[in-house]
């Protein structure tokens, strides 16, 4: 299958497994994210206090710059107080370890997790909302302000040398010594339940966004960014499922030095990618794959691309200074990859043809953090994310 590189060194790689448009959900992926257990966790998810839908912003302003029909854009930026769409993954399975484990007080119980921040912070609520203990590892890259926003709901923090990956493999071993319960978001050989629990929280937002959608504006394209992959496969599990044949594209966007599903598509098995995985999009800094996610991310994906930092920022500037009557979206260097990689594809005639990406096309993005380090963001932007959500006509939805 050809490669594509587009205007700053992107790149582009059609997925050569990728079942056709036309296939229904494969009855192989039910075991690991389906529509039934959706509806467990909605269910569950929905009578947490403090439960809100978050809101769908439509970017006309935006469309039009760009030449789509239409752009939506799920907005997580204030996703239980959180700042991220990882409230509903890691806390969930939380959730739903202790009432596995309902023999054991919850107090005897200590839960634990590696994390670039979102995660981590998730677990670490989650924990102290049902009255476990947490113990969260960072690595050395992971801000002062994301280890603050953990610590902040009572879970130790350990930071340790090296990158994501290293972390994940500390906690690893830390909890095989202390008998922690470890709630990752990425899925190994022997280690399956949790991470699918956490992919399974995520599908909330995507039916809240179906939902929320007009009846004739089911998305063409969801360009989606991607870490290790729970994020990506759990969109294109719920929307593959719940549309059938009429779902839309998804194209999986990760960063230029951390692109371990891009490596993994062109190998056509999971790869891991080495080295410091250094990128401003420090959420998506990861170098081995969830093998769940995979699975369904060989199949269900159309393509995937990697998306260099300097145009992620340019995004999140982008969309703090919006077009025409556009509503200003406040969104971190990690939640802006997938729109950076629609707003690359779109400007190369090749890529645009490849992806069937034209006037017609209606795009959903998830804009999945806010400005999780509120310092960093403001540098990056040049305002505050209170000053963006005020400018333009008041102050944003909530």
């Amino acid at each position: 299958m050809k490669e594509f590189t587009l205007a700053g060194g992107a790149r582009l790689f059609p997925n050569p497994h990728a079942l056709p448009l036309s296939t229904l959900y494969p009855e192989a992926l039910k075991p690991i994210l389906s529509l039934e257990a959706h509806a467990q966790a909605w269910a569950g998810i929905t009578a947490w206090p403090g439960y809100a839908a978050t809101p769908l912003h439509r970017l006309d302003g935006l469309a039009k710059t760009l030449g789509l029909a239409r752009i939506d854009c799920k907005d997580e930026s204030r996703r239980f107080g959180l700042g991220s769409f990882k409230a509903l993954g890691g806390a969930w399975a939380v959730a739903q370890l202790l009432q596995r484990e309902s023999h054991r007080p919850a107090h005897e119980i200590t839960v634990a997790c590696a994390t670039d921040g979102n995660h981590g912070r998730s677990v670490a609520w989650g924990a102290q909302q049902m009255g476990c203990r947490c113990v969260i590892t960072i690595h050395e890259n992971v801000s002062a302000a994301r280890e603050a926003a953990i610590a902040q709901y009572g879970a130790r923090v350990v930071r340790v040398p090296g990158n994501y990956d290293d972390a994940v493999r500390h906690a690893a071993g830390q909890a095989a010594r202390e008998g922690h319960t470890i709630i990752s978001d990425t899925s190994w050989p022997g280690y399956m339940d949790v991470p699918r629990d956490v992919m399974q929280g995520y599908t909330i937002m995507v039916q809240e966004a179906l939902d929320q959608l007009d009846n004739d504006a089911l998305p063409t394209h969801v360009f989606i960014q991607a870490g290790v992959g729970g994020l990506a496969a759990a969109i294109c599990a719920h929307l593959w499922e719940r549309c059938g044949a009429q779902r839309p594209r998804i194209i999986v966007a990760e960063p230029l030095q951390a692109a371990c599903l891009y490596e993994s598509a062109r190998a056509g098995r999971p790869q891991v990618v080495k080295g410091s995985l250094d990128t401003a999009m420090a959420g998506l800094a990861c170098g081995e794959v969830s093998l769940l996610a995979w699975e369904v991310l060989r199949p269900g994906a159309q393509a995937f691309m990697q998306v260099p930092d300097a145009e992620a920022l340019a995004c999140m500037r982008l969309l703090a200074e919006p077009a025409g009557t556009d509503v200003p979206v406040v969104a971190g260097e990690s939640a802006v990859a997938g729109l950076a990689a629609c707003r690359l594809a779109l400007a190369d005639p090749a890529a645009r043809e490849v992806l069937a990406l034209d006037a017609d096309s209606r795009l959903l993005v998830f804009s999945s953090e806010g400005d999780t380090d509120p310092g960093l963001y403001e540098t990056i932007v040049g305002r505050s994310a209170e000053a963006v959500r005020k400018s333009v006509r008041g102050s944003c939805p909530e």
